[in-house]
């Protein structure tokens, strides 16, 4: 019997092992493929308290040898249901089967991608999901922004501040994304919104140099651009627990600033969590809130 279950090892699991173990509780971490999650693709972090530039790789090496030289048990397996049974929880992997008085789902999201040929090799190469993450790479660069929706419309005006061009390349005619942020984009001079138009084509060389950029007629254009940054949504990691948990229309767990869902006991932590603002600090914190949550928690029961 474990005091708490961390189903995930990226940065708000590993965050929540670290706080659970310094509460001298009994914690397993599961995790489905490699410690880190999705972080340890960014080549430079720069927007972390004290940690000025550190690979994602070296930052996620660091939180998961602090959690085992704390105590905290982690093994390589993944999670594929959670059955409630009040006090105690029971978590079934491809494995075994584990039980718990509390669970923390820290399982993040990923990006909903293009598609394209290359797009995996060239992520880190050109190829972003995150403006604010990555966008002080290409300052006085050209860079294209992908999607309709506020968070490319946020990003493209956060770059026409860094960036010398920046392309906002959109499905359809008109943006879903707030009119207010339209407008103000429209009045940068370096921006051009490119509408009815997808991107079919990444041209690169080792690194992304350019798009072919295809529009509802069928006519091509090339553009070249430093980087892309694709913003066309997520998607939650959340399917083993949609008859446990309440999720909201898009598939995120609902939970507010405490970390706690509607299941006494189960607490969710991170990026599939229902929230404005995913980033690295926000999903650490997000650890150190649910695990904080789980140890009161278990005081009562």
């Amino acid at each position: 019997m474990y005091d708490i279950i961390i189903v995930g090892a990226g940065p708000a699991g590993l965050t929540a092992a670290i706080y659970g173990q310094r509460a001298a509780k009994k914690v397993l971490v599961l995790e489905a493929k490699s410690y880190g999650g999705q972080i340890i693709n960014t080549l430079d972090i720069e927007n972390y308290p004290a940690e000025a530039h550190v690979s994602g790789f070296d930052f996620a090496t660091k939180l998961y040898n602090q959690a085992k030289e704390l105590g905290a048990e982690i093994k390589f397996e993944k999670v594929l249901e959670i059955r409630d049974f009040g006090e105690k929880k029971e978590v079934e992997t491809g494995k075994e089967k584990y039980t718990a008085k509390t669970v923390i789902l820290t399982t993040g999201s990923k990006n909903r991608k293009l598609g394209l040929a290359g797009e995996d090799e060239l992520t880190g190469k050109g190829i972003s999901y995150c403006a604010t993450c990555d966008g002080a790479f290409y300052k006085k660069k050209k860079v294209a922004v992908v999607g309709g929706g506020n968070t490319a419309l946020g990003d493209a005006l956060y770059l026409a501040d860094v960036a010398e061009k920046v392309y906002l390349i959109h499905r359809r005619d008109e943006f879903r994304g707030e009119e207010a942020v339209v407008e103000q984009l429209k009045k940068r001079e370096n921006v051009e919104l490119i509408y009815n138009s997808q991107v079919t084509k990444l041209v690169s060389e080792g690194k992304l140099t350019g798009l072919e950029v295809t529009d509802k007629e069928g006519k091509t254009q090339k553009i070249k651009v430093d980087g892309l940054f694709i913003a066309i949504g997520r998607i939650p990691e959340n399917d083993a627990f949609s008859e446990l948990i309440e999720l909201d229309a898009a598939g995120y767990v609902v939970a507010g600033e405490d970390c706690r869902t509607n299941v006494p006991g189960i607490f969710v932590a991170g990026d599939n969590r229902a929230k404005e603002v995913r980033q690295l600090v926000t999903a650490t914190s997000d650890g150190a809130v649910a695990a904080t949550a789980a140890v009161k928690y278990l005081r009562m029961v």
